[in-house]
């Protein structure tokens, strides 16, 4: 995914006109590409039902916490998710939607 995140270790995304906006992306549960990497998700991965969003993730549906959606525009296009591990299981640190086709 050429989404020039902090996580960059090689460089390859050094030149990406999205790298500054990725860069600064942050939930209300903090910066997200800071400490993960975003995965692109799939149309039939997603869904938005009475304002929340959810999220198949391991095929598992995930609801989105409110504090983690991304508000504003979407300059990658895609949805993406950056999944959150931590003892309880596995959440979601961000989530940004984009347009289903």
């Amino acid at each position: 995914m050429d989404d020039g995140c902090a996580r960059d270790l090689d460089g390859r995304y050094a030149s990406s006109s999205l790298k500054e906006w990725f860069e600064q992306l942050a939930s209300g549960k903090g910066r997200c590409c800071s400490d993960t990497d975003g995965e692109a998700v799939a149309d039939s991965d997603w869904d938005s039902r009475d304002g929340h969003y959810r999220v198949r993730l391991n095929g598992d549906w995930i609801d989105v916490p409110d504090d983690a959606v991304i508000r504003g525009s979407n300059r990658a296009g895609r949805t993406i998710v950056w999944p959150l591990n931590s003892l309880d299981g596995l959440g979601i640190r961000c989530f940004i939607p984009g347009s289903m086709s």
